[in-house]
């Protein structure tokens, strides 16, 4: 008998498939817009962009959306071929050996519980503008206050997407779906709502507010802090490969979903953002650096069509939370599988009941808390945050990038050649090329330690100005000092988990009890 569709690749690295594939096409798709989340990042960060770089801040959104084209085409040739759990981990595992699967897997699920506990602070500040009510510590007159009662909102959150996902696939992708369906109506609405109280020509883009005052004149740099906001929020793509083993007809399927979510996301992201600007009846409102277009929104469409569409933020944020879980657990769960992560047998045990790891979606749930308490005390903790994790996740594509570049050079890539599979053709050596260059180029850039993105205000610490390196640096070379030191020696397939038929003895490793 023929194993179903995308066992065969499974059987390759030596599993059997213990997740039921019962999610359609939408369902992928809804799980890698939702990670992105157009209106939960554009929204989320506008203040950064527009505090740093002025209106012309826009700039940064195509060219981050042509960067990371280039990094998700050669996603969809991975997805192609192999739509797996984990997808970035077991892809750079495939094309750079274990070492480096095991350091791009841990980036990224580190990088994921970051992300959870980031996007969860944007409840702060929606809610709190939609009712009073929200602001429970204080009345939000300070930094702290508003960090704090963030970080309490955050908790209310990360509990939410704890449970939904401890309870199945099922209802975390009802959930999640009908969430992304609101958000692309929500989307196009806000931007026809926006169409009609257009102030600012389209050249408002090139107004840069003398924010390049601060920086000896020079826009470039103000540029690149500003370009930020975009970088946050177009990833999270590869999301829908990684619900490959629970997704029907996956190898089609997924790099559509992957495209389609990360175009659909500039082109709605872009035109909210650019008429947003346009929609601005002050430029020079202080309340801009401080909530962004969540301001624009109460000031150009009134206060009752501002606040419903901050009813649509509140959802987007919420399913993104959700979706960043989601694809959280899938990372512990590929890594653990393998035996790659302490306690690994418990944590990729699949409960019969509810058919996902449970373990997972509860740890990864508590550490993003513990993350979120950790820094209560810092005022500055969402930009901070925010930044780390976006800095991790880069590093994590590069580790797929670079690899799938190295074995293309080698002649020891070959796309997935059947019919209806993606395939870049003679097109893929140079978007790889240029999928390493602008991670490169943005990795620089997000790490490199600016007092403005890392210590923005008082008190000014050089811990925290240089946070960045020392966060990155601590996480990629205290995880892998471990990895080397303990865990690498006890990697191979769970029995439980490894596939029973003759193509497993092709698989790398070989299973263990």
């Amino acid at each position: 008998m023929s194993a179903p569709t995308g066992d065969a690749e499974l059987e390759e690295f030596g599993y059997t498939n213990k997740l039921k594939r019962s999610l359609g096409g939408f369902h992928t798709f809804a799980a890698g817009i939702s990670y992105i989340s157009v209106l939960t990042g554009t929204f989320q960060m506008s203040y950064l962009g527009l505090s740093h770089g002025g209106p012309a801040y826009w700039w940064s959104w195509p060219m981050v959306f042509i960067g990371q084209l280039f990094v998700a085409l050669s996603f969809a040739e991975l997805a192609s071929k192999y739509p797996i759990a984990g997808s970035v981990y077991n892809w750079a595992k495939k094309l750079g050996g274990q070492h480096v699967g095991w350091l791009a897997g841990w980036m990224m699920l580190l990088a994921s519980i970051v992300s959870i506990a980031a996007t969860s602070l944007a409840y702060q500040n929606t809610l709190p503008q939609l009712w009073e009510g929200f602001q429970v510590v204080g009345d939000g007159s300070t930094d702290t206050e508003q960090a704090v009662n963030g970080i309490l909102l955050a908790l209310v959150l990360i509990l939410f997407t704890t449970l939904v996902n401890a309870f199945g696939v099922k209802l975390m992708a009802r959930i999640n779906s009908a969430g992304v369906l609101l958000e692309l109506i929500a989307a196009v609405l806000l931007i026809i709502a926006l169409l009609f109280v257009v102030q600012n020509p389209p050249t408002v883009v090139l107004e840069t507010s003398g924010t390049e005052n601060a920086h000896g004149g020079s826009y470039l740099s103000a540029f690149l802090i500003a370009g930020i906001a975009s970088s946050y929020v177009m990833y999270g793509f590869d999301t829908a490969a990684s619900l490959g083993e629970e997704s029907v007809d996956p190898h089609r399927k997924a790099p559509k979903a992957i495209l389609q979510a990360l175009i659909a996301s500039a082109v709605l992201g872009g035109l909210i953002i650019l008429l947003g600007l346009m929609a601005i009846r002050d430029l020079s409102a202080p309340e801009l650096a401080d909530s962004g277009l969540q301001f624009v929104l109460g000031d150009a469409l009134g206060p009752v069509v501002g606040r419903l569409f901050l009813v649509a933020i509140f959802i987007a944020i919420t399913v993104c939370v959700l979706a960043v879980h989601t694809a959280a657990i899938r990372m512990a769960f590929a890594m653990a599988r393998d035996n790659a992560l302490p306690g690994g047998s418990k944590l990729a045990k699949v409960s019969p009941r509810f058919q996902i790891p449970v373990v997972p979606a509860v740890l990864i749930g508590v550490l993003a808390v513990v993350l979120l308490l950790v820094n209560i005390g810092q005022p500055q903790i969402f930009t901070t945050v925010t930044s780390l994790a976006i800095i991790l996740i880069y590093v994590s594509y590069l580790l797929v990038t670079v690899p799938m570049l190295i074995a293309r050079l080698r002649g020891r890539w070959q796309a997935d050649q059947q019919p209806g599979r993606f395939n870049l053709g003679k097109f893929g050596l140079p978007v790889n090329i240029l999928a390493v260059l602008w991670g490169l180029a943005m990795t620089v850039n997000l790490i490199w330690p600016r007092r403005e993105v890392y210590n923005a205000e008082p008190p000014y610490h050089w811990y925290l100005q240089y946070s960045s390196l020392l966060f990155v640096g601590i996480a990629a070379l205290g995880g892998f000092a471990y990895y080397w030191f303990v865990q690498r020696h006890k990697i191979g397939v769970l029995a439980d988990h490894a596939a029973t038929t003759d193509e497993s003895t092709a698989a790398d490793e070989q299973p263990v009890g």
